[in-house]
């Protein structure tokens, strides 16, 4: 969920010859051109997409938004169907970032296990998050059927086990889903059950959720602006943020415009930049691949995965696919440690997709892309009062389909006075990552090594 902030980081394999000094790249342009969105499987199938100006001049709103992903496209229609003056500024075009570039996984619950949010958040906090986010894929459902987005949301999402000591933890999650929280879609797989599913030898067991399920993301993305725009938010592409002035009102400010606002919401994830330093210290941006086969047969498919139901498995550097509409394999995987895309991604995504799915070997690979998504240190979603007049949403690690769509309708209630489940989200707090944007990556290159040697053994 790329924002339309200006973003610059330092980039370890990139110096000055003059001074051997490292000097700033600039993450929004990087590895795509300015404006324009980038080549995908999604861009190819998705159909036109919904265009809007830029930004030119100085004008006033009620709520300025930044970022046009899911987060700040929710957000502005939210706001906008309560009556709210909306103004929604993109750096490039609506769906540009992860929003449009992602797996389409729609998953229940949150990026960690609900254990992991009891002892954080307490009993009560942690089925009511639970409870929130159950409501979040409900209301992507909903979305996905109405007529300017779309699409169509498929269900079942596989848990898969690379390892098989854990499998006994699964299922052991599943019961309690099922005992302390009532969530009767979900069911333990045993290795049989699972090769039955997945034509691999890669996994042991894991669990089935028919709750969850899979989506073309960039269709909803484009679906959002269209809502959005229908119902009275005014939204500017190739609108640029280089400055955000705190006070009341809010000022912010594009290369070329301005808007004073009431309320601003960052919907920034990891590309928030200079705007404001402690967010931008705990949500921080890494890159991820995916790509498209040919068109499969359905004894091909049936060969591969069954039931048409998309995977996400156990490793750190975690493997994700699912089939297209057409039949394609979508596939996501492979570690990044530069911030520049590699020169040759579908040979990248090849090698861990054909270690899971031999059979694929000679597979033509008709797309590969890349695109960054915004992490935090305990991958729990960074939500955040800056000021009083000023929210941000952002650092879903992953997980963010169905939050980050839901994340709109927490901000406009907040906005409009009932803040209790923005303050929810709140409280899951992630803290900042050492050493703040200078040495995050480099911790981050060293434990993802270490993790991705860990997923080996």
């Amino acid at each position: 969920m790329l924002s339309g902030a200006v973003v610059r980081v330092r980039d370890p394999n990139r110096r000055d010859d003059a001074n051997r000094v490292k000097v700033p790249m600039d993450l929004l342009t990087v590895n795509d051109q300015p404006g324009r969105l980038p080549p995908s499987y999604y861009a190819a199938v998705s159909g036109p997409p919904p265009t809007f100006p830029a930004l030119a001049g100085e004008i006033s709103c009620d709520v300025c938004v930044v970022g046009g992903g899911f987060t700040g496209l929710s957000t502005a229609l939210r706001l906008a169907e309560r009556g709210y003056h909306v103004v929604l500024l993109e750096a490039h075009c609506v769906g540009f970032g992860a929003s449009g570039r992602n797996g389409g996984q729609v998953g229940q619950g949150h990026r960690v296990d609900q254990d992991v949010l009891e002892k954080a958040l307490g009993r009560e906090d942690a089925h009511a998050a639970w409870r929130l986010a159950a409501e979040a894929v409900e209301e992507v459902c909903r979305l996905c059927a109405l007529p300017e987005v779309d699409t169509l949301f498929h269900p079942g999402v596989i848990f898969a086990n690379h390892r098989a000591r854990d499998v006994a933890a699964t299922h052991a999650y599943v019961e309690e889903l099922r005992d302390e929280y009532g969530y009767g879609q979900i069911h333990a797989l045993d290795q049989a059950e699972m090769r039955a599913t997945i034509n691999s030898p890669a996994y042991y067991g894991g669990m089935l959720d028919l709750g969850s399920g899979h989506i073309n993301p960039l269709r909803l993305a484009h679906g959002l602006a269209r809502l959005a725009g229908a119902a009275g938010a005014r939204i500017f592409e190739r609108s640029r943020v280089s400055a955000l002035h705190k006070g009341a009102p809010v000022r912010v400010v594009t290369e070329v415009g301005s808007v004073r606002a009431d309320y601003v919401v960052l919907g920034c994830n990891g590309y928030l930049g200079d705007l404001n330093r402690r967010v931008a210290d705990r949500v921080m941006p890494i890159n991820n691949y995916i790509i498209a086969t040919e068109p499969l047969t359905p004894d091909q498919q049936e060969q591969v995965i069954k039931n048409n139901y998309a995977v996400a498995d156990s490793k750190f550097v975690i493997n994700y696919f699912r089939f297209s509409e057409d039949n394609r394999l979508l596939f996501g995987g492979g570690e990044s440690y530069s911030y520049r895309f590699p020169s040759d991604i579908g040979e990248k995504v090849r090698r861990p997709m054909v270690k899971i799915f031999p059979q694929l070997r000679d597979a033509r690979i008709d797309y590969a892309w890349g695109g960054v998504l915004g992490i935090t240190i305990n991958r729990t979603p960074h939500f955040e009062r800056i000021a009083g007049n000023i929210m941000s949403m952002s650092g879903y690690s992953g997980h963010g389909v169905a939050l980050a769509v839901f994340a709109g309708r927490l901000a406009a209630e907040a906005i409009a006075g009932q803040a209790e489940r923005f303050d929810l989200m709140a409280k899951m707090a992630p803290p900042p990552f050492f050493g703040g944007p200078a040495l995050r990556m480099p911790l981050l290159t060293l434990a993802m090594l270490w993790f991705s040697l860990r997923d080996r053994l």
